[in-house]
């Protein structure tokens, strides 16, 4: 299974609230919902009793919780990101009149546009 999966379902799993674990994730609530279906149909039952005031696990759910986290654990670390070195590319004016601005570095002094 994958491990982005497994994440997403602990975490809705501890929080019992989908808005709120989808905003602890970082990501859409549409994506927290169409991962935990996809899940859910991986593993053959419903792992949340959905209602309007709380979600809460499934006997199933319950049960998965524990395998989960235990795949999680034993998942490898995921590759470190790679360092994007400092500075960036020149905007274009876009004939403003202006010398192109580069990214971390201070704007230049403005200049009058000759007519």
């Amino acid at each position: 299974m994958d491990t982005n999966l497994l994440i997403r379902f602990v975490t809705v799993a501890e929080r019992g609230h989908f808005p709120k674990a989808a905003e602890s994730l970082g990501i859409p609530l549409a994506s927290l919902y169409s991962s935990i279906e996809k899940l859910e149909r991986e593993v053959g039952q419903p792992l949340f009793a959905r209602d309007r005031a709380k979600t809460q696990l499934t006997p199933a759910g319950t049960l998965f919780l524990d395998t989960a986290r235990a795949e999680i654990a034993a998942a490898p670390p995921p590759p470190p990101k790679p360092v994007v070195p400092a500075g960036g590319k020149a905007k274009a004016s876009k004939g403003k009149g202006r010398t192109p601005v580069v990214k971390g570095q201070p704007k230049p002094y403005k200049k009058r546009q000759g007519r």
